[in-house]
């Protein structure tokens, strides 16, 4: 595995979320990869050194002042040898910190000492996620050139229900390995012009109120980055999001379906491939209200009017463009599916049920189907967005040459 043998030095800050840092440890070192513990005081109230000791086989680093090696210096020798940092779980402290530079701890003095690469895991109630000084440090942090594993949605141990859970140690462990996959030297959809939509999109009612859904953006950023990786040059347009706009990546934001309808539509032509991940409003408001719409007595009915179907008149354009969907479903996931392909003229169509807890919105793991023309269908375990990006990225590759031979 590519992860073997890599340092990976693993600051653990003072929350709940610090007990699933244990397992992430013992993933990292059954691997084959070099954990290096750093624990906060505050994380020594949550964890033991004695357990990342013993889950590591590695000496485990609570104090700036305290070598664990005669003639080191700890976060000099901890930053240097880094092939990756990660902050999990990173509470809005250590957030703060490091978005404000502080260095009062071996915890924050390593990540100012380090030139590798540094991934941080929030977890904190979603309260304080949604703080504006939380966000704009989590904004900072991206700017500095942090990667950010946004945390998912769910019950929190406060009680409170909403995002700020840490994401599974085993996704990250999963992204971990994949960052340390070699680059092939030949990407397979190298000279490939991709189209990708990915989010929700908002369709207002008036200024303080609109509709939308559930949609992170997480599976059509993973997909744009990874064809980016394979070469591909790609156009992502993204309705509203919390993510950061992916590398590589030309990022176009819009906010309603007919604003993203435009977009697509400008762009269709030159494109070979077209994946559509956003989650599109189907319907909007039939009239926007230039003010605040004042509650009143009784009820309160809305008229909603169609939004133009991107994805069917795609299919109705399409001269030599390969044409992705996707399919989120509660129900008769395979007959919907197929339905949804055949009425758009669509080349292939991903399936996934989002009543799933593990799979669909918000959450950084799917469980999807492969459904083709014909069809024939492919199962995928569940597994990070990122693989099922990398896996259908390989099947575009499979189609663009199947179409080339004939």
């Amino acid at each position: 595995m590519s992860i073997k043998d890599k340092n990976i030095v693993l600051i653990v800050s003072g929350g709940i979320a610090a007990y699933k840092a244990c397992a992430l440890t013992s993933t990292l070192t059954k691997w084959g990869a070099r954990v290096h513990v750093i624990l906060t005081e505050s994380a020594q109230k949550f964890v033991s050194s004695t357990t990342f000791h013993g889950l590591s086989r590695n000496p485990v680093y609570d104090d700036l002042f305290t070598e664990q090696v005669p003639h080191q210096i700890a976060h000099i020798d901890l930053a240097d040898q880094a092939d990756l940092v990660i902050v999990a779980p990173a509470t809005a402290n250590i957030m703060a910190k490091m978005a404000s530079g502080i260095a009062d701890d071996l915890a924050t003095t390593t990540l100012l000492a380090t030139t590798a690469p540094v991934w941080v895991a929030p977890a904190m109630n979603v309260n304080m996620y949604d703080h504006p000084t939380v966000r704009e440090n989590l904004d900072k942090l991206k700017t500095i050139g942090y990667r950010l594993l946004d945390p998912e949605e769910g019950t929190l141990a406060c009680g409170w229900v909403g995002k700020g859970r840490m994401v599974e140690p085993e996704v990250i462990a999963e992204e971990a390995a994949a960052h340390f996959v070699p680059r092939p030297s030949s990407p397979y959809l190298k000279g490939k012009k991709l189209l990708v939509t990915a989010g929700p999109t908002q369709e207002k009612m008036d200024p303080v109120r609109y509709f939308t859904n559930r949609s992170s953006g997480k599976m059509g950023y993973a997909i744009a980055e990874a064809a980016a990786q394979q070469g591909a040059d790609v156009t992502l347009i993204s309705g509203p999001t919390a993510l950061g706009a992916p590398r590589g990546v030309e990022t176009i934001y819009v906010t309603s379906a007919q604003e993203m309808y435009q977009e697509v539509i400008e762009r269709f032509e030159e494109t070979d491939v077209v994946i559509k991940t956003a989650a599109v409003a189907d319907y909007r408001p039939k009239t926007v209200s230039e003010q605040k719409i004042k509650k009143a007595e009784g009820e309160w009915t809305v008229t909603f009017v169609r939004n133009p179907d991107i994805l069917q008149e795609l299919g109705k354009r399409k001269t030599h463009q390969l044409l992705v969907g996707f399919a989120a479903e509660t129900e008769h996931l395979q007959d919907f599916a197929m339905q949804k392909l055949e009425k758009k003229q669509l080349d292939m169509i991903v399936a996934n049920n989002v009543a799933a807890p593990d799979a669909g919105f918000s959450v950084d793991t799917n469980r999807v189907t492969f459904i083709y023309k014909g069809g024939a269908s492919k199962d995928l375990e569940l597994m990070s967005k990122q693989k099922v990006a990398e896996a259908l990225c390989e099947e575009l590759d499979i189609l663009l040459k199947s179409r080339a031979s004939k």
